[in-house]
């Protein structure tokens, strides 16, 4: 794979920050330094830059090879104690997805079609991002199947899982046998039951080959991946935290599948298996399949609309995925190495999970006892803690794509429009939920996303609505998000009144709750809400409870923001010239506001409003006019 001595013996050396010829040069250019405060171009004066890769006497500059895989870039992994340590990791990876694997793989594809033969081999295709495996590397890297050369591929005993699970799912559907029963049937006929008393019965039938990407990527689909989980659970309260963690998927990748008969195969044998496991492909396969991930499909015609879908389109700072490596830039003020990753925008699943999340945990938190919200919560959108579970709900998105990309802070021309993301949300039963609930989650969840559509926004700058701040040349110079439902359906169609819209919304809601109240077979009476926590001027629970209002406002924008956003960023709200950060939010813990514009009217959620600064901003906007209360729904 690679001619780099630095491979060929076990390195006992020691990290090093010496430059080397992949990254050398002017660091601090483009890009790569925006943001960074106290940045210096110093040459000579400052030390050498950091480096991902560890040193080595019969190579103290290392250079990857472009073919190799990614087992021998952790070889070369640089030392978990340096003080760049989170940007080395970002550019390791970086560097690792660049990595040119077409070669091996036009190899391994015909390799496939001579074992199998070419009639017994197809074609799938993920129209998002999938991720077999799930192992942990260094640091805690999640990474998916690499064989022994560190190429990603699907083990041969994930597909022929796939397809069994599917065989038991349908047998069972169609019999109505039990698991058991169904496993020992299927198992007996085509994959083999090992407590079968016939020896012929024991083995399977089919031979499933491992599947690798087809050569049309350079690497394989193999790209970087990002998760971030902002809100966990601590002891019957929520806790806010940023917690990106850099992992490896593949993107958008197309395998090549071989199946092939033995001797004990009829022709119908292997057609049936093979639908099995087409069908099975389908309803994807690997890690976070509730979130989107794994769909494998031989056409795009064949991802289902599931129980409810809407086509959207995402204004404003979007969402984002990955952070792209960006280079080094020395900081002066703190005496280091610093590298702030551009993000890269992307239309996630995982994105409209986390928020139809957030949402069903804010409203519910306000009816129920936090221990009941948990179980729900888990119940619904799977959970790890305290015991792990997938979940009711399956979250996709289909044809997601980045119609307008954002405008960069660094580039010319501020009168590029705002950045624009479009797609289909679809919502869908996983295979853990009972078929008594169906309905029930089906009216939780539909609700739920009408109401996530009309609170805010999804990805950067969720909680304000889209705006622009390029007349006064700042930057970002749009802000905001806003998420719009492109549906003529009658459940979509919004009145042009905020008396009309208050009826429609406190509808949706009751609905929510209802539904709510029958999966958790607890008492809910929305009109005499809980009261979660203690609320002082710097303390509040992000809770739709008793210390909460949902108002709906209309009025003129003013200048660049609309009516509401400008109420909220007005003067007198400010303390010392500055946004209150107990009302606007600040680094580490977000605004207990969220406002969303839908065009004639503002939609605005105020956390902790029994307190100052919120509580002026409440009366602020009462005395406004034009204002009227959606939650509670009593008048307090």
């Amino acid at each position: 794979m690679t001619n780099n001595p630095a491979l060929q013996r076990p390195q006992t050396h020691k990290a090093t920050q010496r430059p080397n010829s992949r990254n050398a040069g002017n660091s601090g250019s483009g890009k790569g330094g925006r943001g960074n405060s106290g940045g210096s171009q110093k040459g000579g004066n400052t030390p050498p830059r950091p480096s991902p890769w560890l040193e080595h006497p019969l190579d103290p500059n290392p250079k990857p090879d472009q073919t190799a895989g990614f087992v021998e870039y952790l070889r070369w992994m640089r030392s978990p104690d340096s003080p760049a340590k989170d940007g080395t990791k970002v550019e390791l990876v970086t560097t690792a997805e660049q990595g040119d694997y077409r070669q091996r793989l036009q190899v391994l594809t015909e390799r496939t079609h001579q074992i199998a033969g070419k009639g017994n081999c197809f074609e799938v295709t993920c129209p998002w991002r999938i991720r077999v495996g799930g192992h942990r590397g260094p640091e805690s890297i999640l990474l998916p199947a690499f064989d022994n050369l560190g190429i990603p591929y699907i083990p041969s005993s994930t597909l022929r899982g796939v397809a069994r699970a599917q065989a038991i799912r349908e047998v069972m559907a169609n019999q109505g046998v039990p698991w058991a029963e169904a496993d020992k049937l299927v198992g007996q006929r085509y994959f083999g039951y090992l407590d079968s008393r016939d020896s012929s019965e024991k083995a399977g039938k089919i031979i499933f080959l491992d599947a690798y990407p087809l050569p049309e990527q350079k690497s394989g689909g193999l790209a970087v991946d990002m998760a971030n989980n902002l809100w966990s659970w601590d002891n019957g309260n929520l806790k806010y935290a940023a917690n990106p963690n850099v992992f490896f998927s593949l993107r958008e990748a197309s395998f090549l599948i071989g199946i092939k008969p033995t001797n004990h195969c009829s022709p119908q044998m292997l057609k049936q298996v093979k639908d099995w496991l087409i069908r099975g492909l389908t309803q994807g396969i690997g890690s976070q399949v509730n979130a989107g991930y794994g769909i494998l499909v031989e056409s795009l015609k064949q991802v289902g609309r599931g129980f409810f879908s809407v086509d959207f389109t995402v204004q404003g700072q979007l969402i984002h995925g990955r952070q792209e490596f960006t280079g080094w830039r020395w900081n002066d003020r703190n005496q280091q190495w610093q590298m702030r990753g551009q993000p890269e925008a992307e239309v996630r699943a995982t994105a409209f999970k986390s928020m139809l999340r957030y949402w069903f945990r804010a409203f519910a938190r306000g009816v129920l006892p936090p221990a009941e919200v948990q179980r729900l919560e888990g119940m619904i959108f799977g959970a790890i803690q305290p015991q792990p579970k997938h979940g009711y709900l399956r979250v996709r998105v289909i044809n997601g794509r980045v119609t307008q990309p954002e405008a960069r802070p660094n580039e010319e021309g501020k009168n590029d429009p705002y950045g624009e993301e479009q797609g289909t949300l679809v919502l869908d039963y996983s295979s853990e939920v009972p078929d008594a609930h169906k309905e029930t989650l089906k009216e939780l969840a539909s609700n739920l996303t009408w109401l996530m559509f009309h609170l805010g926004g999804i990805g950067q700058g969720a909680r304000r609505p889209c705006y622009s701040r390029k007349t006064r040349n700042q930057a970002p110079w749009w802000r905001g998000s806003n998420l719009i439902p492109e549906d003529e359906a009658p459940f979509w169609e919004l009145p042009s009144s905020a008396k009309e819209f208050k009826e429609i919304f406190q509808q949706r809601l009751q609905r929510f709750y209802e539904a709510l109240g029958q999966l958790s077979n607890h008492p809910i009476n929305p009109t005499q809400p809980l009261s979660i926590g203690t609320v002082t001027t710097d303390q509040w629970a992000e809770a739709i409870d008793a210390n909460c209002r949902i108002v709906v406002c209309s009025g003129d924008p003013s200048g660049e923001k609309p009516y509401g956003l400008a109420l909220l960023h007005d003067p007198s709200l400010k303390v010392n010239g500055n946004y209150d950060k107990n009302l606007c939010g600040s680094t580490g813990k977000p605004s207990p506001v969220w406002v969303a514009d839908l065009g004639n009217y503002q939609v605005i959620t105020i956390f902790g409003v029994t307190q100052n600064p919120r509580l002026k901003f409440l009366k602020h906007l009462n005395t406004s006019g034009g204002c009227l209360q959606l939650f509670p729904f009593k008048s307090s």
